[in-house]
């Protein structure tokens, strides 16, 4: 009980003071919470808003399977192996600096404007970053496990599911953490870019009309699906991926 009124309590107090500086401003382009509150509980239950995160979050999780598995096999490899790091190393960092917008709008003017390349640009973004994660993490491993394993002449995927793995977790989970951060953003660009569905979509129509809580009621919805993604599946995971070493 007490763990949760620790995570509600913040929530609250922010939405107080958003609410107190809404009031005293009394603007309409700065609207009070309780009107998004408001107009976000009208659109789950009468409007389209459940469709539209549906399918933003289907969008978000094809994204982030391919950018972490893609990400995880490249990063493992570039640390496990200084060859391939210095082979892929200035292109691992050309992606980096790449921009999001520039990746998605190459992507919708070589495809299309089809689902495959909304999917195909939002990952591209992402892989890099897990590369990289997963590229140190591995460059950390404990090397007293790796002689282990050879002692016990463990086999590649045997030394990889019980050595390499348990000893990445922490970095996975940071990899999936600022991945789903990340993933979600980018594809809210690419649905305003060039999709006719989705929360991105709906946020440009709101813009359109300037209509600023239609606006944050869809980003707020799409900000409790991630929370309840962070506490009740990430945290969990994180605790129990470290339990190993206590």
């Amino acid at each position: 009980m007490r763990a949760v009124a620790s995570r509600v309590l913040p929530l609250l107090f922010l939405l107080a003071c958003w609410e107190g500086a809404a009031r005293i401003a009394a603007s309409r382009l700065f609207p009070s919470a309780t009107a998004v509150l408001a107009v976000l509980a009208e659109e789950s239950l009468h409007g389209p808003l459940l469709y539209h995160l549906g399918v933003t979050l289907g969008r978000v999780g094809a994204a982030f399977v391919i950018a972490m598995a893609i990400g995880m096999a490249i990063g493992i490899l570039m640390g496990r192996y200084p060859r391939l790091n210095a082979l892929f190393d200035s292109g691992l960092v050309l992606l980096l600096n790449l921009p999001a917008l520039v990746v998605i709008v190459l992507a919708y003017v070589w495809f299309g404007l089809t689902e495959a390349a909304a999917i195909g640009a939002v990952a591209v973004n992402k892989i890099p970053t897990v590369a990289v994660t997963l590229r140190e993490g591995t460059r950390g491993l404990d090397p007293d496990y790796a002689e282990m394993a050879r002692s016990f002449r463990l086999g590649r995927w045997t030394r990889l599911r019980h050595v390499i793995l348990p000893q990445l977790y922490p970095f996975i989970l940071a990899a999936s953490r600022s991945g789903l951060a990340l993933v979600w953003k980018i594809v809210l660009v690419a649905e305003l870019l060039g999709r006719s569905n989705g929360i991105g979509f709906e946020i440009e129509i709101a813009f359109q009309r300037f209509d600023v809580p239609l606006i944050l009621a869809y980003s707020f919805a799409f900000v409790i699906v991630m929370q309840a993604v962070e506490w009740g599946l990430l945290q969990p995971l994180e605790r129990r991926a470290g339990r190993w070493r206590r």
